[in-house]
């Protein structure tokens, strides 16, 4: 019997992905190409991200081809906008939507949306195998993100309220910006962590910035700025870094926690991805949940898992 499937599509500021999900619920593919920035660049301009996804999509044709030959295609999902908001918009995903809409006549099924931002939701829970039938707290932490949003499941996807973030700076804008001045290939969240770890120096005291639910972390990067010109210790900085986001987390944490006391709290996007800032909360807090690495930063998984949900609900 050919087994049924769901495609998800999410094409972000730096990552062409995509998805398959089982009838069940089942991850079954889960693919991404990272798209390059120059040497000593900090990101991707929108016209930039949006020629190198049309270059990958060939590639990602050819592997949806591949690995969907095998399955009997029920429903094609893609990331349309960044948030569930008016007015969300981003070029980049103007090529994911097209494509979609290519296979979905292609297949001659449906083609639904969904934000960028549900699609990490939706990839982290799944991850994280918690049940989330009623409403919780998702931290969304990314180079394009800084965000706590309260989240109420509904029929088909999330309503998502945002209750908190980050005033200035997102925190893999810190992490990025820092690494590239100390001369770390974009994107440096994986150099800095490794790093970090290697650093045996005390960590200079500092001051965090919180309020409520909000944060300020522009301040992280003119005082990692000033230690890295002092010392020239990228094992220190890199420790100084993600010292100074993991307390900035926590702080907020508990500031959730004394509002929401019962709610379970969620660690999505890339960011959340690091194993030091993920220890740090875990060893803190109780009901608190990550996702694996994969299914933390970029990727089209929640878009597929969406999809389904959306399908079987139109089917009853």
């Amino acid at each position: 019997m050919v087994k049924k499937a769901f495609i998800g599509i999410d094409t972000s500021n730096y990552t062409t992905s995509f998805a398959i999900c089982d009838l069940e619920g089942n991850i079954l593919k889960n693919y991404k190409i990272l798209l390059p920035v120059k040497e000593g660049e900090r990101g991707l301009r929108q016209s930039d991200a949006v020629f190198a996804h049309i270059k990958n999509l060939p590639l990602i044709a050819e592997k949806i081809r591949e690995d969907s030959e095998n399955y009997e295609i029920l429903a094609i999902g893609h990331s349309a906008y960044p948030r569930d908001v008016e007015g969300s918009y981003m070029p980049c995903f103007l090529v994911g939507e097209a494509l979609s809409d290519i296979l979905a006549s292609l297949y001659k099924v449906d083609n639904y949306k969904f934000s960028h931002q549900a699609g990490h939701i939706r990839a982290s829970v799944y991850s994280a195998n918690v049940n989330t039938d009623k409403s919780f707290i998702a931290f969304h932490v990314s180079g394009g993100t800084t965000e706590i949003l309260h989240v109420i499941s509904e029929k088909d996807s999330y309503k998502i309220n945002l209750i908190g973030g980050s005033n200035d700076l997102h925190a893999g804008q810190a992490i990025d910006r820092i690494g590239v001045k100390m001369g770390l290939k974009f994107p440096c969240g994986p150099k800095i962590e490794k790093y970090a770890k290697e650093n045996t120096a005390k960590i200079p005291n500092y001051n965090i910035s919180v309020k409520d639910f909000n944060c300020n972390l522009s301040g992280l990067e003119n005082i990692a700025s000033d230690l890295f010109e002092k010392t020239g210790d990228i094992e220190l900085v890199s420790a100084f870094v993600l010292d100074f986001i993991s307390k900035t987390i926590e702080k907020l944490t508990v500031n959730l926690r004394n509002q929401y006391p019962n709610e379970q709290i969620i660690y999505a996007g890339g960011v959340m991805s690091n194993s030091i800032i993920q220890e740090n909360i875990k060893s803190k807090f109780s009901n608190v949940y990550f996702a694996a690495p994969e299914f933390s930063s970029d990727n089209a998984s929640g878009t597929a898992l969406l999809t389904r949900t959306k399908f079987l609900n139109k089917e009853e």
